[in-house]
């Protein structure tokens, strides 16, 4: 069988994982075990059989091959399986379950596959377990990167980080370590140290090193500020590493992505159509696009972006819950179960469970909601869970709830406007609180003279109070430096209800005016 096992580790490497699949099949059945080579043949067999079937996604398959490898591998002296022929070439390549390349058995090398099927599985305490049967001393950058996100799944972070601080030392380019380590307080110093303790593949500090090194050291510092929610300071950075890399589609669905965090939906929509025309096929981030899209009612390019992305891969939580948003509108119970369908491809998906959150309150069901939007908190806090959670308690009447979530949403992020506006709004909901609530508008108005949120919840709060012009007055000042149609329509609206007709309906016109030049500007893109 020795050619059969040639063309088995070709087929593997070829990623013809179907057909490998089926000779696997023969080779397994065909394996002797009447002496120790046979024996070694036949793990060598159920070890590519396993990665044929996890190439297919056959993850229980595979599992169940690569455990009865590491029964068989145990009946066998240590000596003979080391000195055991194996048919496969040499690439240079560490095996890996798309890799048949194994000069002799590897029990580490296999107990991380079975912990990749494990986790693929979603049985995390599991693939844990077999991970840690795994010394330190020899776990590959694979392994530490595995081991970093089991153990952060299992909210053990002392160990995640010592995990992803070995990745970075191994490699100081993995970025998913970089966003993690920062998500879990690492200073940009401590990042500094990592660097200089990577290897220098170069030999020498060239003028690229150091070049390297102070890209590298700023992506890091946005990366920090967006985890400390300096949302301002990390988009500040973001756009200077623009300067030095013109259309990096990571750096600009980066920006993107905080950008609709905060609120800058016109600039985000901006960013992710820049994205898509640089490359019309990528996916990361555009289940936001599509949210944003929806938020503005802009329903033939969210069509059209649901296509695109049900054409390049269906399968995929961005593309579930871009479909739970474009039949928002339509079924709000079929867009709830694709919400719920994301959550089932991948549940640490954040933006499945902040869609999720949203349709439950529709749906008034703002129980359920809570649950969402604190699943959304446990994995990464930011601005959207905070006010979700808020909404949710307000819905249930439970005010001191909803007070504590935005006290500390605004403890949190002290430097953002819209978590001092967050608190107004609860303020806001009694007769009692009115003047607590202007007095964080006021706060945010101040913190941020921009923010256009605060601007239109101070101008709500002057009408209830009977304070008509003073609202006016506020929200013209606002319409002078800021073209925006929620602007026009607010002051149409309170010179509608003091009976001023003409000046309303010349601010309608302006809102549309607003509208129609938003659409130019994007089929100017397009």
């Amino acid at each position: 069988m020795d050619a059969a096992r040639e063309s088995m580790a070709a087929l593997l490497d070829a990623g013809l994982f179907g057909p490998a699949q089926t000779l696997g099949c023969f080779l397994v059945s065909s394996a002797g075990a009447g002496n120790d080579a046979g024996m070694s043949m036949k793990v060598e067999s159920l070890v590519q059989h396993g990665d044929a079937l996890y190439g297919e996604k056959e993850f229980r398959r595979a599992l169940n091959a690569y455990k009865q490898a590491m029964q068989y591998s145990r009946s066998i002296p240590r000596q003979a399986t080391s000195n055991t022929r194996s048919s496969v070439s040499v690439t240079g390549r560490s095996p890996s379950p798309n890799s048949s390349n194994l000069l002799s058995f590897n029990e580490n090398e296999v107990k991380f596959k079975i912990a990749l099927c494990h986790s693929a599985l979603c049985e995390h305490r599991e693939a844990l377990h077999e991970m840690e049967g795994i010394p330190s001393k020899v776990r590959t950058l694979k392994m530490n990167m595995m081991l970093g996100k089991l153990y952060r799944i299992s909210r053990n972070s002392r160990t995640a980080v010592v995990c992803y601080k070995e990745c970075l030392r191994q490699c100081p380019y993995v970025f998913e370590a970089i966003t993690a380590l920062a998500e879990m307080g690492l200073s940009a110093k401590e990042f500094s140290l990592l660097f200089s303790q990577a290897p220098n593949r170069g030999g020498k500090l060239s003028g690229d090193f150091v070049d390297t090194q102070r890209w590298w050291s700023r992506y890091v510092e946005a990366q920090c500020c967006i985890a400390s929610h300096d949302y301002k300071g990390g988009l500040d950075i973001y756009l200077e590493l623009m300067q030095r890399f013109p259309n990096n589609v990571h750096i600009l669905l980066e920006i993107a992505k905080v950008e609709a965090i905060i609120g800058r939906n016109d600039e985000a929509i901006m960013n992710f159509e820049k994205v898509r025309l640089i490359d019309p096929n990528i996916m990361t981030y555009m289940d936001e696009y599509a949210i944003l899209l929806k938020s503005k009612s802009d329903y033939i390019r969210l069509n059209k972006l649901v296509h695109d992305m049900l054409h390049i891969d269906p399968a995929r939580p961005e593309t579930c819950v871009a479909l739970a948003a474009m039949w928002e509108r339509k079924d709000e119970r079929k867009a709830l179960t694709y919400a719920e369908k994301s959550l089932r491809v991948d549940d640490r998906h954040i933006t499945g469970y902040i869609m999720k959150g949203n349709l439950h309150l529709s749906l008034n069901r703002p129980d359920l909601a809570v649950t969402d939007f604190r699943g959304a908190q446990e994995l990464r806090a930011d601005l959207r869970s905070y006010q979700g959670l808020v909404r949710a308690y307000l819905a249930l009447s439970k005010c001191k709830d909803a007070l504590f979530t935005a006290r500390e949403a605004m403890k949190v992020m002290h430097q953002s406007a819209k978590a001092l506006k967050l608190v107004g709004d609860v303020h806001a909901i009694s007769s009692s609180g009115r003047e607590k609530a202007r007095k964080f508008y006021e706060s945010a108005i101040r913190l941020e003279p921009g923010f256009l949120g605060a601007a239109l919840a101070l101008a709500d709060l002057h009408v209830a109070e009977g304070r008509n012009k003073e609202a006016v007055m506020l929200l013209e000042r606002y319409i002078q430096q800021w073209s925006d149609d929620s602007l026009h329509i607010k002051v149409a609206q309170v010179h509608a209800a003091t009976n001023m007709l003409s000046d309303a309906l010349s601010h309608y016109q302006s809102a549309l005016r607003c509208v129609f030049s938003w659409i130019f500007r994007i089929a100017i893109l397009q």
